[in-house]
């Protein structure tokens, strides 16, 4: 009948620090995304990131001024406020991939 424990698939990509970036760098059209708090990213980003919050109530209402014909590479400290937020957008139609282990998983060679 119904199998209400059955988990709903991703619709977004889990990506290692190597493959996000590489992704990321042959991309024609795409943008890095920092979803951590305003704070966090003034600490220290991936260079050319947006931030926009996760845990505020304006992400959702900064969606929708979002390009859906781009590719949204989306990270935080650990994967797990980035991975929120891809659930959030590929529900909305949007292209994501998220990076597995977060920020630290960013590789710093070029």
């Amino acid at each position: 009948m119904f199998n209400t424990f059955k988990s709903t698939p991703k619709n977004y990509e889990n990506l290692d620090g190597k493959s996000f970036k590489t992704q990321f760098q042959n991309a024609d059209n795409a943008e890095l995304l920092d979803v951590r708090t305003a704070g966090e990213f003034a600490s220290g980003t991936i260079k050319g990131a947006r931030n926009l919050d996760v845990t505020t109530g304006q992400f959702q209402n900064a969606l929708k001024s979002l390009d859906k014909n781009k590719a949204y590479f989306v990270f935080c400290r650990s994967g797990n406020r980035s991975g929120s937020a891809c659930d959030l957008m590929s529900a909305q139609g949007f292209k994501c991939y998220n990076l597995a282990g977060g920020i630290d998983a960013w590789p710093n060679k070029n």
